[in-house]
């Protein structure tokens, strides 16, 4: 094949999206990227809620043994966070630029950086997890031999992800969003289809509890990453994806410069998540069972935000790397906007219903007037909490983090932490002051996040070199 013919085919197989975000309409591109992976989030949301109805059915408290995981999930996974942002700006800034040579160099570095950290940090997890939860966030003991099982089969989850995230970053960055959203949505379908046959053991399955929940997910790991890998080879064979040496020193300074405050916002957010939680443990069991419900039922709401906001990220990224910096501000504040109204109508459908949907997961009168408690007090503010997450999706997309950074910062530990504590506890006010803060925080992040998206000097690529025409 010559030279010229190999071009022309490298254009359409890695640059077939370009067009259409750079140049179509808004909300319309918005939405057709974003469609695929709202569905795929609506799943998941689906997944979460089934996992928690099982364990429910397992026993009560148990709810409760996911959520105090989770902020612990998000401190070994605040690596592939910075990486993955990194990695959408770049990649889709030189697919702005029609530099795909430079895309595909980039793609096979991720992948390298991805895959060893997480058989890294997987084996630290392994490790020291019995410590962060009797000795960093005091997991309450009825539920602290559950949580050390779970978190065990976790970190193995936590490699899988590394890659598979990884892939569907790479994916994206092309504007490829509809095919990782359906592996993903197939790998969660075969989780949900599993849960409660592992959790409770049904037919000839062991009753495995919180073991086959944690099981499951890392057998839809599994799957997502080998098909997202066989996909790429296949659909984009110009994208090269592999491991590699040729790591230069410019680009490890650009992936610094874009990733280092995703990855210092992860780490404080995770240990933020980590006092939070140690906040409502300290509060007792229920607090701690309402808590995991609480989200639980808020994920519900917030679906749309997790779907779409990756859309804005890719559309800021491509349109900068195309030299089109008014699309992309107009991108980031309509995307805010739209965003912000999906979230309200769906906090508009659940809040009625708080009390009903946190009757499904529990029984104890307790447990069910918190989980009202904390929704009443929280549903309201996720619009604000959606306007945030475009705000950290526009700092990605255009490699211009640091502002979501503080924000996300000064929100967790001024005000969910240190506020939190002080309400809850110098105050007297009990859980109610652990929910308002959280609350605030939502609020205060929300209003800060809009004024930056307008008016904020966020709008410049930081991809410029080896353009091709």
């Amino acid at each position: 094949m010559s030279d010229e013919s190999s071009d022309t085919q490298e254009t359409y197989k890695i640059g077939k999206y370009r067009d259409k975000i750079v140049n179509g309409p808004i909300i319309r591109t918005l939405l057709w990227l974003g469609a695929p992976p709202l569905l795929n989030q609506l799943i998941v949301v689906a997944y979460n809620v089934a996992d928690v109805y099982w364990l429910s059915l397992y026993s009560e408290i148990t709810v409760a043994v996911p959520r105090q995981a989770w902020p612990v999930i998000m401190l070994f996974q605040a690596l592939i966070n910075a990486l993955t942002a990194a990695c959408l700006s770049i990649v889709s800034q030189y697919i702005g630029a029609k530099n795909y040579r430079d895309a595909s160099v980039s793609a096979s570095r991720f992948f390298t950086l991805a895959f060893f950290s997480g058989m890294a940090l997987s084996v630290t997890l392994l490790t020291v997890r019995g410590f962060i939860f009797t000795q960093m966030i005091s997991t309450p003991p009825e539920i602290l031999e559950d949580v050390m099982k779970y978190s065990g089969v976790i970190a193995f989850d936590i490699f899988f992800n590394y890659t598979a995230l990884t892939y569907t970053t790479l994916l994206q960055s092309l504007g490829d969003t509809r095919r990782p959203a359906i592996v993903n949505s197939i790998a969660i379908c075969v989780n949900t289809a599993l849960d409660p046959l592992l959790v409770l053991g049904l037919g000839p399955f062991p009753r495995l509890g919180v073991i086959g929940a944690s099981l499951t997910d890392v057998i839809g790991k599994i799957i997502s990453t080998t098909t997202l890998a066989c996909i790429t080879r296949r659909e984009y064979p110009d994208l090269k994806v592999g491991f590699t040496r040729d790591v230069d020193i410019k680009w490890i300074y650009l992936v610094l410069r874009i990733g280092l405050p995703i990855l210092a916002l992860g780490l404080m957010n995770s240990l933020a998540f980590l006092l939070q939680l140690r906040i409502v443990n300290l509060l007792g069991i229920v607090a701690a069972t309402a808590y995991a419900i609480g989200f639980t039922i808020m994920d519900i709401v917030d679906a749309a935000l997790w779907g779409l906001s990756g859309a804005t990220g890719i559309m800021v990224g491509q349109n900068l790397g195309a030299e089109n910096v008014e699309r992309a501000k107009e991108v980031a504040y309509k995307s805010a906007l739209l965003i912000a109204a999906l979230t309200a109508i769906g906090a508009c459908v659940v809040y009625p219903l708080r009390r009903s949907l946190a009757d499904v997961f529990a029984d104890d009168p307790c447990i069910i007037t918190e989980t009202d408690l904390f929704l009443q007090t929280l549903v309201p503010t996720l619009p604000f909490f959606g306007i945030f997450i475009v705000a950290m999706a526009t700092g990605r997309g255009s490699g211009h983090t640091v502002f979501p950074t503080v924000v996300g910062m000064l929100r967790l530990w001024g005000i969910r932490i240190g506020l939190g504590y002080f309400l809850a506890f110098n105050l007297g006010m009990g859980s109610f002051g652990a929910w308002l803060a959280i609350s605030l925080s939502n609020i205060v992040g929300g209003v800060v996040s809009m004024v930056w998206i307008k008016y904020g000097r966020w709008a410049e690529a930081v991809v410029r070199e080896n353009r091709k025409e």
